[in-house]
């Protein structure tokens, strides 16, 4: 029996020597501001902005039309594990609209998904706690 081969992404960016940034899909690229774009504002970015990707994709699949925005924030110190600097904490909160929302079992199943699914939020060592509210409502 063949084993099925998991799908594979592959992403590249690149820095001049001004560090502006270039994604290798193109767009405008990302000048450099390191008083205002850290990277570890973008990390945080990056992770709102994919958990939001995963959850419109599940929504999609779902028929369900939102619209959703995010904020994050997160701490870095030394980890007591082993004393190098590293996010500790990350939150995120998330406001989703859903016109027709699905019934609560399935709705925290969906952003459960958006969860999992963010392939960033995966990449991480600390776990980050999600906040999410659906029509003004607070999930739980």
């Amino acid at each position: 029996m063949a084993t099925a081969r998991a799908r594979t992404f592959e992403f590249a960016v690149s820095l001049d020597p001004d560090w502006t940034a270039r994604s290798d899909r193109g767009g405008e690229p990302l000048l450099h501001d390191g008083d205002a774009w850290t990277p570890e504002h973008l990390v945080l970015a990056g992770l709102a902005r994919c958990t939001l990707t995963a959850l419109r994709f599940h929504a999609a699949r779902a028929d369900l039309e939102l619209q959703c925005d995010a904020d994050a924030r997160g701490t870095v110190t030394r980890r007591e594990e082993d004393g190098r600097f590293a996010f500790v904490e990350i939150e995120v909160d998330l406001r989703v609209t859903i016109e027709q929302p699905p019934e609560p079992d399935a709705l925290r199943a969906l952003l459960a998904r958006a969860e999992r699914d963010c392939f960033v939020g995966a990449s991480l060592a600390v776990k980050p706690r999600y906040a999410w509210v659906v029509n003004g409502e607070p999930v739980a």
